[in-house]
């Protein structure tokens, strides 16, 4: 990777703040961190990057899994049910071997960087060769993952996820058997090599996750959270996401997965529950109380049938919210942000719970927090310099108010309206472009129809 450059300057026409709207602002940045912020300079001074219309914190994609980007429009055929969605995303998994899915992750990550995402949480669990057998390098794949968002400029907490049994009681079965290591034990193992080989990496960082209450039986779970704890780690987990999940936990453990989880010892300000759709009263309640976390995939969720989920309840209860892309449906954390409102406006019957501020947060300094990253999210001294900015000229945003353009971006703009994207002080995008992998849409095509062809 190059050097960075020396103390830049970048005057942004319009700058979003915590405290609300700039205008006309320098950025100072130095050694890949702001270092002054300096509003109304009417004038760009000399040698200054000058980014029209609006710049933003860098997006945090708080869930992901890169491969499923491959089912993009594919499990729409027909009536698009769960079980073919599923069958799809299994026959993908089970082609992908470390080369293959270093060039589709790199081409996945390369189009998180060009809507925005300068930070990326997968929830990685294909671990291993066809059959369950590791590869020579038992981390094979998750060094691919790395990789690619290496190449792709952005940063990436590859949160390495414990995957035992193909439901509770259940042994893994087919494409499930690449996921497993055969108990808590072993997967720790196995991930105390990646954290290790990564340890001091500034663009990478190691986390743990539990993929579920139905992947992994309840007395393995304290292994994982130990892990995650000891090296005070970022701990995700697949939550309720589906109505039959709680069954499934009540009626094996007499509790809700939340409660599951509690049992356990995994809840706290580093756990993060993904999707957290079908939540008790109780289990809002016991988030908000351990100070742990929930990231919602509102496109996912859509896309999946699988509900819209209690935000307003939750961010009451004091529950930090942070947003992923997940399936890759869509990649648009635009579009993630303000389904959080407009959803609970459906569910509801009524506006305004959620402020534009609020929004922004959740795809920000909440999601960079989830993910470990507690530097990253505010334009402000001291915080990494990763910045996005968006034009407002395109047809959806042509006639925004500078007061506004917060407002406008959230509930209009699409990730098509990103021109300039800043990882750590180092351009990542310019102008609309990737500024190292040369035609990022040849490269999705080329990666995607290797594995379905």
């Amino acid at each position: 990777m190059t050097a960075l450059p020396p103390t830049r300057l970048l005057w942004c026409e319009i700058l979003h703040t915590r405290t609300g709207i700039e205008r006309d602002a320098v950025i100072e940045v130095h050694d890949g961190r702001v270092t002054a912020v300096r509003p109304d300079t009417r004038t760009p001074p000399p040698g200054a990057a000058v980014r029209r219309g609006l710049t933003l914190p860098g997006f945090a994609n708080a869930h992901s899994h890169a491969f499923h980007r491959v089912l993009r429009g594919r499990t729409q055929a027909g009536s698009g049910t769960f079980w073919t969605w599923r069958e799809m995303m299994y026959s993908a998994a089970a082609k992908l071997d470390p080369d293959s899915y270093l060039a589709l992750a790199r081409a996945v990550y390369a189009e998180m960087a060009l809507a925005g995402i300068t930070s990326v949480g997968e929830f990685h669990y294909l671990h291993h060769a066809p059959g369950g057998r590791p590869y020579d390098d038992p981390n094979a794949m998750g060094n691919a993952l790395v990789e690619a968002a290496r190449q792709a400029g952005i940063r990436i907490t590859l949160l390495d996820t414990c995957y035992l049994a193909g439901g509770i009681g259940e042994n893994l079965a087919g494409t499930q058997l690449r996921f497993g290591d055969g108990d808590a034990d072993r997967w720790a193992a196995r991930v105390d090599a990646l954290a290790g080989a990564l340890k001091g990496d500034d663009h990478a960082r190691v986390g743990a996750a539990v993929h579920s209450v139905r992947a992994v039986p309840a007395d393995q779970i304290p292994v994982v959270a130990a892990w995650a704890a000891a090296r005070e780690a970022p701990l995700h987990a697949h939550v309720s996401e589906q109505p039959a999940e709680n069954h499934a936990s009540l009626d094996a453990y007499g509790k809700t997965p939340i409660g599951v989880f509690e049992d356990a010892g995994t809840l706290g300000g580093r756990f993060t529950a993904v999707h957290a759709t079908h939540l008790t009263d109780r289990d809002i309640a016991v988030l908000g109380t351990s100070g742990a976390g929930v990231c919602l995939c509102p496109t996912t969720e859509r896309d999946l049938a699988d509900g819209i989920g209690p935000a307003g309840e939750l961010s009451r209860a004091g529950v930090p919210l942070s947003l992923g892309t997940d399936s890759q449906a869509v990649i648009d954390m635009f579009e993630e942000a303000r389904a959080v409102e407009l959803d609970e406006r459906l569910r509801t019957g009524s506006r305004g719970h959620f402020t534009t501020a609020r929004l922004l947060a959740h795809g920000t300094v909440m999601g960079q927090a989830a993910l470990g990253w507690d530097d990253i999210g505010r334009v402000e001294p001291g915080m990494r310099a990763d910045l996005v900015t968006i034009g407002l000229d395109s047809v959806r945003l042509a006639g925004t108010l500078p007061r506004l353009a917060s407002e406008s971006a959230v509930f209009a703009a699409s990730a098509a309206d990103v021109t300039h994207v800043m990882v750590g002080g180092r351009t990542v995008v310019a102008d609309g472009v990737h500024r190292t992998i040369e035609d990022v849409p040849g490269n999705l095509n080329r990666a995607i129809r290797a594995l379905v062809e």
